[in-house]
């Protein structure tokens, strides 16, 4: 029998999430990085949130912006998020060759990914994907400021940090590849209330508190913690580069949902 041929995933929230037509896109992409502050850093890990672009966008630009100027700049990424429409345990790829957005097509890194999936609990499954957000956010953001790059996709479900590091650890490379990471912070508390329980979830992750990471306090929070046990034991240091909440950007103070932009560097990278 003849394996079954994979594919180009097609978005799931353009003109929804962010707007599908490519002009639109680029000018409402390039204006967040454009208000966004430049500063001399060389990310190794990026965290940036995912929500609609009018809520988050300008602080996932927090991030992004730092990718601008790079020489040489990453042309691998690793993206990981967080999985919103599918339960499951461990960690998914979706079974694509391409990922598409109004941009063009973003392919898989073909040697990540058999690297990862020689990991028993990292699954090629294309439902885990299909109706996602948590990683196609990310992905004009990252065309805008790379240009040509691979990416090696991973939802992550109900995943141990030590399983979510162990990929970590086999895909992580040297400054040609980028991780980054997909989390918002608090969901629909008042925009004070939010504020005070938002920093201190910030504190934890610059503390790389890998047990302080909690799907009430991020719902990223499996990824993180991964992450962060990785970042802890690399001596990576952890820089905010903003923090706010849709109360701040386009949305009513009286329910927000919180978002956090960080770099990790390593040492002597800061």
């Amino acid at each position: 029998m003849q394996p079954t041929a994979k594919t180009v995933r097609p978005p799931a929230v353009a003109g929804a999430f962010y707007p599908a037509d490519a002009e639109k896109l680029t000018r409402q992409v390039d204006g967040y990085l454009a208000e966004a502050k430049a500063r001399p850093l060389r990310p190794k890990v990026l965290v940036a949130p995912h929500a609609g672009y009018v809520y988050s966008g300008p602080i996932a630009a927090s991030a992004y912006k730092l990718l601008e100027d790079l020489s040489p700049r990453p042309k691998r990424v690793v993206l990981l998020g967080p999985a919103h429409t599918v339960g499951f345990h461990g960690l998914a790829l979706p079974a694509v060759d391409a990922l598409h957005t109004p941009l063009g097509n973003v392919p898989i890194d073909e040697e990540l990914e058999f690297k990862a999936l020689q990991f028993p609990f990292v699954l090629d499954e294309a439902r885990v994907h299909a109706r996602e957000h948590s990683l196609e956010v990310h992905l004009p953001f990252l065309q805008r400021v790379l240009g040509d790059f691979t990416v090696l996709p991973l939802c992550v479900g109900h995943a141990s940090p030590e399983e979510v590091a162990q990929v970590l650890e086999a895909v992580w490379g040297g400054p040609e590849t980028l991780i980054v990471v997909s989390s918002d912070l608090s969901h629909y508390l008042p925009w004070s209330e939010a504020k005070a329980l938002d920093a201190g979830t910030v504190q934890s992750i610059l503390a790389m508190d890998v047990d302080a990471m909690d799907s009430e306090l991020a719902c990223g929070a499996y990824p993180l913690a991964g992450v962060l046990q990785v970042a802890k034991k690399k001596d990576l240091e952890g820089t905010l580069l903003d923090l706010r909440n849709s109360g701040d950007t386009a949305g009513d103070k009286g329910r927000v949902v919180g978002y956090a932009a960080i770099a990790f560097c390593e040492p002597g990278e800061a």
